[in-house]
């Protein structure tokens, strides 16, 4: 006689979609997770205090010192997407992601920018790579971001619209009142402490505080 197969083993379409529903339920919460990390990128200031100081803070291992000039002109040569390889891979003592995996390679970037440029450097910190292709307009980012600081003169932020105070910083060059806007100035830290804005996001931003009410998104 020919052998039964028995109910439970059978791979019916009711099977199968018992078992398509419990892998949803295991994977959903870990895509959550992933998300939610990439949203919150953090600055490369935030990842080194948290992660790197632990050796390049004192030299550990052999680690260069970070405000050791002339260790770090000697890696600045090879370039940020050269050392950033080598933090992935891992170096001597130093485990792969600075041995900690959670870290994205956007954050690695970062982190190595700060100490490059805590050691002599003049490198720009890198955007998010999550960022979506749509860029936001200067008066979003503005009230999103910037207007916290600039909207009282917060720490001596030149104010919206305040022409006087905006003019002679744009006349020493826009692209360098930019470029002190990614990097950090004063109290105000790299991105204005907002990693995910791109760098055409922030020209916006400047060029509508410098223009006020009338404020387009390109350069005054």
């Amino acid at each position: 006689m020919n052998k039964q197969v028995q109910p439970d083993r059978c791979l019916t379409s009711a099977n199968v979609a018992r078992l398509l529903l419990t892998l949803a339920v295991c994977f959903v919460p870990a895509a959550v997770r992933v998300a939610s990390a990439q949203e919150h990128e953090r600055g490369g200031k935030e990842i080194v205090e948290k992660v790197c100081s632990v050796c390049h803070r004192t030299g550990v291992n052999g680690a260069p010192k970070i405000g050791d000039r002339k260790a770090w002109a000697q890696l600045t040569s090879q370039g940020l997407t050269s050392l950033t390889g080598v933090v992935l891979k891992g170096v001597r003592r130093m485990p792969p992601h600075g041995g900690n995996p959670d870290l994205s390679d956007t954050e690695i970037e970062r982190a190595i920018t700060y100490m490059v440029n805590q050691s002599g450097g003049d490198w720009i910190e890198p955007v998010s790579r999550l960022d979506s292709a749509a860029q936001r307009g200067g008066s979003e980012v503005v009230q999103a971001y910037c207007a916290r600081c600039h909207q009282e003169g917060v720490a001596g932020a030149p104010r919206i619209g305040d022409r006087t105070a905006w003019i002679p910083r744009v006349k020493q060059g826009f692209e360098l009142l930019v470029r002190s806007a990614i990097k950090g100035h004063g109290s105000m830290p790299s991105r204005g402490d907002a990693a995910n804005l791109t760098d055409a996001e922030i020209r916006s931003a400047i060029a509508y505080m410098v223009n006020a009410d009338s404020a387009t998104t390109t350069k005054p």
